[in-house]
């Protein structure tokens, strides 16, 4: 109950006085229906196209069945929307729609017709999964999509679509902020353009002074995404490169103004984005990312040329900082081989529910291959599970007696963070040096401080490990193989890797002992993968993990 206590405690101290607020007023807020006045409402619509860019692959078939984060489900009978047999996301996915814009959604717009009209029949106002905020957001910009795309007039549709748009307008997530007020902001802007009437102008009203707001708070200097995740930073870039293309085909004053800077933004994190993709060109697995959810790199890049949204080429210098986020990308022989760091802090730290205990840790790619990986994220909600994907001991860093480096727990929440406190690069005759520290462990009796060194030539990688004012303690280090990674030898203080192309790695290790284990890779939403790790366990104050290779 303690614990509990100081956890639940550590964690409200970072929440905004507005959130709390909020929280508390929706518990007891009731949303008003003016069905009647949106009869009207409906009838008054904006005539454009859209014509945007697609990515995701179909999800709904005519067999009744739905395919979500691999897992397929029949979706047969009205109880289907809130059946509690089914995850969350699971069942959020499925009110979602993404199907109506999916690549092969043209082929099957009387299915896609029928399923519209048989959702607004199954759900009812105000109740159940498709009623909440987030999922009305989705939702809306997926049936005005597909509304504009396909000439769809049935008023019903139109009808229901100004009904959702009102029962968000009274409920944005003021209590959540972060990417869920984005997407509560962007779904009352595409309102406000295709809806021509009183409740139309309030959501464009409405809509673009959030979003002015949020974006100037949510994309770093840097370009990043606030949230750290190479997943929704992928999810929100294409976010505003929808609302360019919104501005573009409409023509809208509105929305003209805030052209400028939206396309900085989406050049900014353009560039940010590609620095923490792989050379595979997929993104790497810091903070909740994991592939299959959102666009790749090369979809967004795409997406950003028929825009004419300026993009940089990736910058080749050996040490790319990104200093506002706190990452750091390595090129090191070539542009097939990368090391890419995480010493960044919890962020936002008023919602840090995409946040892992990953302090100082690292992904490494050679020849176009993924070495070193952390674990990845399969799934959300409450639980063990959870909080082991989110643990320090899931990724590629250093943790104390088996803790975190930042207190993750109950699925979303983290309580004491680890804060970098030292960060340092240099780079000097083929060889680069990367260096940072923080105290994720000085809130216990000893003030434990972990800095760690990353050493880099063409053809090799140390990683130090230093504890500093430590009395002897357990300290376990781990480092994650990519499935397609084999240990070919192994002993105590050296191993032989083999990359599925035969290259060879060696790597070593002094001032600890190598054990061999295994893991879970976990690259989507519902997948596991079984690979290999290399734990490192010491007492010492200091422990080098040498790793090196031919070109």
């Amino acid at each position: 109950m303690l614990r509990k206590t100081i956890l639940f405690f550590y964690t409200v101290k970072h929440l905004k006085i507005r959130q709390v607020c909020y929280r508390a007023y929706y518990r007891i807020k009731k949303i008003r229906s003016i069905v009647g006045r949106l009869e009207k409402e409906s009838a008054l619509l904006n005539e454009y196209t859209w014509l945007g860019n697609r990515y995701a692959p179909q999800s709904l078939f005519d067999n009744d069945n739905a395919i979500f984060l691999h897992e397929e489900y029949s979706i047969k009978g009205s109880d289907i929307w809130n059946k509690k047999v089914k995850s969350k996301i699971w069942l959020y996915n499925l009110h979602y729609i993404d199907d109506l814009n999916s690549l092969n959604a043209d082929e099957r717009i009387e299915f896609h017709l029928s399923y519209v009209l048989r959702w607004i029949d199954e759900n009812p106002a105000f109740i159940g999964n498709g009623w909440e905020p987030y999922t009305l957001s989705l939702r809306i910009v997926n049936l005005i999509k597909w509304c504009s795309r396909n000439n769809i007039r049935d008023q019903k549709i139109l009808q229901s679509i100004a009904h959702q748009a009102d029962a968000l307008k009274q409920q944005l997530e003021y209590h959540i902020l972060a990417n869920h007020l984005f997407s509560n902001a962007k779904a009352l802007v595409f309102v406000g353009i295709y809806l021509d009437g009183e409740l139309g102008k309030d959501c464009l009203s409405k809509g673009l002074r959030v979003l002015k707001q949020e974006m100037e708070e949510q994309f770093l200097k840097d370009g990043a995404h606030f949230e750290l995740s190479p997943m929704y930073h992928s999810l929100m870039l294409w976010d505003v490169l929808e609302l360019i293309d919104l501005a573009l085909i409409t023509n809208k004053p509105e929305l003209i103004r805030e052209l400028g800077k939206w396309r900085e933004i989406a050049t900014q994190g353009i560039t940010w984005l590609s620095a923490m993709c792989h050379p595979d060109g997929d993104i790497s697995f810091f903070n909740d990312a994991a592939f299959s959810i959102a666009p790749k790199l090369k979809n967004i890049k795409e997406y950003a040329a028929r825009l004419n949204v300026e993009i940089f080429k990736n910058d080749s210098s050996a040490i790319v900082s990104m200093p506002f986020s706190g990452f750091t990308r390595v090129n090191l022989n070539s542009e097939t081989s990368a090391l890419l760091i995480n010493h960044a802090e919890i962020s936002p730290s008023y919602q840090p529910g995409h946040a892992h205990a990953d302090t100082l840790s690292f992904e490494l790619s050679l020849f176009g291959q993924r070495v070193f990986v952390n674990t990845g994220t399969s799934q959300y909600g409450l639980g063990d599970e959870r909080n082991r994907q989110r643990s320090t001991l899931s990724h590629n860093t250093l943790s104390m007696n088996g803790e975190d480096s930042s207190e993750v727990w109950s699925g979303f929440r983290v309580a004491r963070r680890a804060k970098v406190t030292e960060y340092s690069h240099s780079e000097r005759q083929g060889r680069g040096m990367v260096s940072a520290t923080h105290d994720g462990y000085a809130r216990f009796a000893s003030k434990y401080t972990h800095r760690r060194l990353w050493e880099s030539t063409p053809v090799t990688l140390t990683i130090s490990d230093f504890f500093v004012n430590t009395k002897k303690v357990l300290v376990c280090t781990r480092y994650h193989l990519h499935p397609n990674v084999k240990i070919v030898e192994f002993s105590e203080s050296s191993a032989l890797l083999r990359l599925i192309d035969g290259v060879e790695v060696y790597v070593n290790v002094s001032g600890g002992e190598m054990l061999r284990k295994s893991f879970n890779y976990l690259p989507e939403f519902g997948l596991k993968v079984p690979s290999e790790f290399i734990e490192i366990r010491h007492t010492i104050e200091e422990v080098n993990f040498s790793i090196a290779w031919t070109e």
